[in-house]
């Protein structure tokens, strides 16, 4: 075997107790994972909105970022229900460039796992401990997912994952809601067949156990555009894209049918000012159509402090390593314009 076993790393028992999670969070989380169900099931009207940095990349900014939107929260509270981003691992085309602050805390040194896995359940704790939030990662490698499940209340799954049979499964175990993002060539079927798995039960290999899943009713699907063959960028947040999306969820027959829509990614062309476009835009689709209303639970917006993007070389605080991001003050306008519109 070509791999270097460098070191046996903790189990997630083992973390957990060197960073126990405060009474406090534990039921600010259980409060937060109630009223987030509400919207997956229908009980609430409110919108959810899955926002923050592309990647997390470092704590201090993250935590102020994060801080920002807990006091926008307040003043939106009746209409939107905010869960923050804080992706710790990425996937990547190539598998070159930056994976997250699992595989590197610092994203100027050498990945170190450990310190990885210490420093992301930190990051959550101290998201969780300071603002009441708990947050939004995603699920990029399955058997992690219990360093931090005490923490997190959403769990998004990749368009390069939402095959894989490991993340249906490990979707399927979980109590919180788990979004599947169609894949980068578009095709729907795909993710309509993974919504299917994670919303049944299933036995299976899981961190060494033979494990039996309950089945997960708030897997849903996430529309994030599409490629084609040719690298071009194409949308599938279009009025006809939601009906169709309506139809297909009526005929199969689907658990609480449900929908959010990522803003950027192919829908906007990585294009990050087009966010704030396309989340009106469908906003308009909504009052044009009760069945496209009761689909649409929300959005995924990627922002952060600053505008743009840079290379990690470049220092700039608060502005994404990774893909561009909506700037701080275009981020807290949007926010309030959604609650603004909608009806």
């Amino acid at each position: 075997m070509n791999m270097n076993f460098k070191r046996k790393l903790p189990i997630p028992k083992e973390i957990k107790e060197m960073y126990p999670v405060s009474e406090e969070g534990l039921l600010a989380k259980e409060k937060n994972d109630k009223e987030i169900a509400k919207i997956f099931t229908g009980e609430s009207d409110k919108l959810l909105l899955v926002i923050g940095p592309c990647s997390a990349d470092r704590e201090d900014a993250v935590i102020e970022y994060i801080s920002k939107l807990s006091v926008l929260q307040e003043k939106v509270k009746d209409k939107i229900v905010i869960v923050p981003r804080i992706y710790t691992n990425k996937p990547r085309t190539t598998g070159a460039g930056y994976k997250g602050m699992l595989h590197q805390p610092n994203p100027l040194e050498d990945p170190d796992m450990l310190k990885g896995l210490i420093a992301i359940r930190k990051l959550h704790m101290r998201a969780i401990n300071e603002t009441g939030f708990s947050c939004a990662d995603e699920m990029l490698y399955p058997e992690n997912y219990r360093y931090l499940n005490d923490l997190l209340s959403y769990v998004a799954v990749g368009a390069r994952s939402v095959e894989n049979q490991g993340h249906r499964l490990t979707a399927s175990g979980m109590d919180i809601p788990v979004g599947m993002k169609n894949p980068t060539g578009g095709d729907i079927s795909v993710m309509l067949n993974s919504i299917r798995a994670a919303q049944g039960s299933h036995t299976f290999l899981y961190r060494g156990w033979e494990v039996e899943s309950a089945g997960n009713p708030l897997a849903h699907a996430i529309l994030r555009g599409y490629v084609d063959e040719r690298g071009h960028s194409h949308p599938n947040y279009h009025y006809e894209d939601l009906q169709s999306l309506c139809e297909i969820y009526t005929e199969q027959d689907f658990k609480n049918p449900a929908l959010i829509v990522d803003c950027n990614h192919a829908n906007s062309g990585k294009k990050y000012e087009q966010q704030i476009r396309i989340a009106k835009e469908v906003l308009h689709s909504t009052r044009h159509s009760d069945d496209i209303k009761k689909l649409v639970k929300g959005f995924m917006i990627e922002s952060y402090l600053v505008d743009g993007c840079q290379k990690p070389t470049d220092g700039v605080y608060g502005k994404s390593i990774t893909d561009p991001c909506l700037g701080w003050e275009k981020t807290e306008k949007l926010i309030l314009d959604i609650a603004e519109l909608r009806k």
